[in-house]
Formats: structure tokens, C-alpha cells, sequence
């Protein structure tokens, strides 16, 4: 079985346009897979479409208008999907402002500084029981 031309020619088409979309973007975060899997199935739906409308702008049988234009229907459905989905609370900043509060308990404001100085006393214990 060789592999024909449309579906190499869908990939290049399709991280083209991906490629372009982050770039005006700025950064594509974790949905960069999804973008590029539907910049590809969109290019290479986009070129059945365009063989059977008749594209004016062809690469020998790869239909580039019809490619590029579906492959920007896909990374636009996957843009919108991503904007109506619920954000998920990152890990990340939990990690890191616990970090922060431990950092701050033992009395260091930067884990680089090397300078440690006495917490501050725990005002939940009552003088008279502290030692």
C-alpha cells in the first residue's frame, strides 16, 4: 500500500495553518494536539470537498483553497469548543502558593536568599502555656 499524496499534502497544509493560528494567537496551551489534529482532518476533508466543487488553486490533485479554508473550520471549532469548556484549576498555583506559605511559616521569603529569620510567634497558644 503507498500512500498517496493528500494526506502528506493535509499534514503540511494543516500545521501551516496551525502554525499561523498560534502565531496571531500568542500560545496555544494544552489544546495544541486538538488543534492540529483538526488543522489536518480539516485539510484533508477540505481537499474531497474542493474535488468535488471544482478548486481553482491546486497543488497536482491537492485541492489548497478548499484544504485551507476547512482546516481554519476545524481550528475554529476547536478554538470556540475551548472558550465554552470550564476552565480546570491548574495544579500549578496551588503548588506553588503552598510552597509560598510554607516558605513564609519558616520565616524565608525566597528559598535563594539564605537568610532565615525567627517565625513569628503563634498567638494561638496562650502565654502562660508557652515554653
Amino acid at each position: 500500500m503507498i500512500l498517496g499524496p493528500a494526506p502528506v499534502l493535509a499534514a503540511v497544509v494543516g500545521l501551516f495553518h496551525v502554525s499561523a493560528y498560534v502565531f496571531i494567537r500568542g500560545r496555544a496551551g494544552a489544546r495544541l494536539p486538538f488543534l492540529l489534529l483538526a488543522g489536518i482532518l480539516g485539510a484533508w476533508a477540505g481537499d474531497a470537498v474542493g474535488a468535488r466543487l471544482g478548486d481553482p488553486l491546486t497543488i497536482g490533485d491537492f485541492h489548497v483553497l478548499a484544504a485551507s479554508f476547512v482546516a481554519w473550520l476545524g481550528i475554529a471549532l476547536v478554538a470556540i469548543l475551548a472558550i465554552l469548556a470550564p476552565e480546570r484549576p491548574r495544579e500549578t498555583r496551588a503548588r506553588a502558593s503552598l510552597g509560598r506559605r510554607v516558605l513564609a511559616g519558616l520565616g524565608r521569603s525566597d528559598p535563594g536568599d539564605g537568610e532565615t529569620e525567627p517565625p513569628p510567634p503563634d498567638t494561638t497558644i496562650p502565654p502562660e502555656a508557652r515554653p
